[in-house]
């Protein structure tokens, strides 16, 4: 994943801001890691360059 994703990127159960967390780089692409949601602590894993931003909770 490119790190300037996170200027677009939020969190989609509800919107906040994500963080991220860089556990292996290659080549100015995160690897492995995670983004976290600053609003509702939710973490979406980072695996082979691809973010799971699938939300494991709804947020009313």
């Amino acid at each position: 994943m490119r790190k300037d994703l996170m200027d677009i990127l939020v969190c989609p159960a509800c919107k906040g801001q994500l963080t991220l967390t860089i556990e292996n780089e290659i080549n100015n692409e995160v690897e492995t890691g995670a983004m976290n949601c600053v609003q509702c602590e939710v973490d979406y894993p980072i695996s082979d360059s691809i973010p799971n931003l699938i939300s494991p909770v709804k947020v009313t």
